[in-house]
């Protein structure tokens, strides 16, 4: 159900990282929104060095942007936000100055997973029920 996209300047992280990034990203989710790791989705996106500017100039940030349903109290979101990017440095290395973590939101009913409607939080054990019941 989350995606989380990170995008980082090509060669900036190699695949044990983003594999570790990407664990560790599911296991935050997972426990602050108290939802499957298997609802997690990360995506890794890798852009030359020219295309990447901040301040106008060539940079090279870490730069996560995730999606969640809306719904979840502000308060899980905002220790999401810091936890991740907390994580972000540790497992890449790259300083937290160069690290920005963005949470945006939607409604459940603006998203289908699977071919269904993503459920609202707090009602997945029934809409995974519905699935696996086939209706």
């Amino acid at each position: 159900m989350p995606v989380y996209t990170c995008t980082t300047v090509q060669s900036t992280l190699d695949a044990q990282t983003r594999a570790n990034l990407a664990g560790e990203l599911t296991r935050i989710h997972s426990m602050i929104n108290h939802v499957p790791g298997t609802y997690v989705n990360v995506v890794f996106h890798e852009l030359a060095a020219d295309e990447v500017y901040t301040d106008g100039e060539p940079a090279k940030p870490l730069l996560i942007n995730g999606w969640v349903r809306t719904g979840h109290p502000e308060a899980q979101t905002s220790q999401l936000v810091a936890e991740i990017a907390s994580a972000a440095t540790r497992v890449t290395g790259i300083p937290a100055q160069r690290v920005l973590v963005v949470i945006q939101n939607s409604p459940a009913h603006f998203a289908i997973e699977g071919g269904r409607v993503l459920p609202a939080p707090g009602e997945e054990e029934a809409w995974l029920r519905a699935q696996r019941d086939g209706s």
